[in-house]
């Protein structure tokens, strides 16, 4: 199968549109902010542009040229004052207007507004969902189907119950799985791993029911199947409830977004192609929507929210470049009492946009090679 065959298989048109949609309106809404703080503060916006290179559209509007650019991959707005200005020489000089003359707190608020908007549309979608499906319960498992003629139909599982208590004792709110912290829920998937008799309490229309079994993990060397596909139960949630467990998800979702990243620059500087099923490029992007678009709207909402959370965390990292980088050289020259040199900054930058680039090449090579 040749390299456009594989794409073919895991990728829909559909797939493709929403792709588009979800990235480009993650980016138009954070190009935004950056151009609205700016323009609040009184500085100039020469041009805002969804996509980057080649422009196809133009049109001028209150002071700023609004593009659409041939390849969707991004997007920018140039803030009068940010980049250094040419002079009469033709060497190049430190800006002296706009951005520039901002306190450090204005630039700290233009550069902070992109991520914080992706920050709050990931919020949002969150709250949305919650509302209309329902709040994650961590202490209570939910079977969503059980096996025919599998342990777990024998024993008298029914797709529906609600297990609230194993061997006794009441789902704790969080686990330790195989090393790590997660969801009490989890914890079935735990009690499966050792031998012996358990007891499953399960909530059935209300009533409660003890599910006895003996279980034995493995049988002449392989893993037994108990037969029955869970997660956690879902409870209803008012709109301020479900604010707050979003908040709540976010603050969680935090050491494993920096996790994940640091494993990426960990593959990206070791030259590991092999597949991250943690960080995707935009062809795992696309695929990852088109699997998405076929189970449900919501599924749509759940991949937009991880996307927008993903690029606000990326942004906010202080990498030079990356609006997370450029805020730490301003805190840095409040530090210091006086601002980097214009050289000074322009070399940082200059390193990390580069450091950026080469990242995003190896996310797009790592991406393609699993088709070769």
């Amino acid at each position: 199968m040749s390299f456009f065959q594989s794409l073919a298989a895991v990728l829909t048109p559909a797939g493709l549109i929403w792709t588009l949609l979800i990235i480009g309106i993650a980016t138009f809404l954070h190009e935004l902010a950056h151009y609205a703080l700016a323009r609040w503060q009184g500085v100039a916006v020469k041009s805002f542009s969804v996509g980057m290179g080649p422009v196809v559209f133009r049109r001028e509007w209150r002071g700023t040229e609004w593009r659409l650019s041939l390849l969707p991959i991004g997007g920018y707005v140039e803030i009068d004052g940010m980049a250094p200005e040419p002079g009469e020489d033709g060497v190049a000089r430190p800006p002296q207007r706009g951005f520039a003359r901002l306190p450090a707190w204005g630039k700290i608020a233009v550069l902070l507004a992109g991520p914080l908007m992706n920050l709050l549309l990931a919020i949002g979608l969150m709250t949305m969902t919650f509302t209309a499906q329902g709040v994650p319960a961590p202490d209570r498992a939910r079977i969503e189907s059980v096996v025919a003629d599998s342990a777990a139909q024998r024993l008298g599982l029914r797709a529906g119950d609600v297990i609230t208590a194993i061997d006794g004792r009441d789902i704790p709110q969080t686990v330790t799985v195989q090393g790590r912290p997660a969801a009490g829920w989890e914890s079935v998937r735990d009690t499966l791993t050792r031998a012996g008799t358990h007891v499953f309490t399960v909530d059935r229309a209300g009533q409660q029911v003890d599910l006895t079994f003996e279980w034995t993990p493995t049988v002449n060397g392989e893993r037994q199947l108990l037969g029955i596909r869970y997660g956690p139960d879902v409870m209803p949630a008012t709109l301020p409830a479900a604010f707050v467990r979003s908040w709540q998800v976010t603050a969680q979702a935090v050491p494993q977004v920096v996790q994940s990243f640091a494993g990426l620059f960990s593959r990206f500087l070791t030259l590991d192609l092999s597949r991250d099923e943690n960080v995707s490029g935009p062809i795992g992007t696309a695929e990852i929507v088109s699997q998405a678009a076929r189970v449900s709207p919501w599924a749509l909402v759940q991949v937009a929210t991880l996307l927008n959370l993903s690029l606000a965390f990326f942004n906010l990292m202080p990498i030079p470049g990356l609006d997370g980088g450029r805020i730490l050289l301003v805190l840095v020259g409040s530090l210091r009492g006086r601002p980097l040199s214009f050289a000074q900054e322009q070399a940082i930058n200059l390193a990390g946009f580069a450091f950026v680039m080469l990242l995003m090449v190896f996310v797009v090579v790592r991406d393609v090679s699993r088709f070769f």
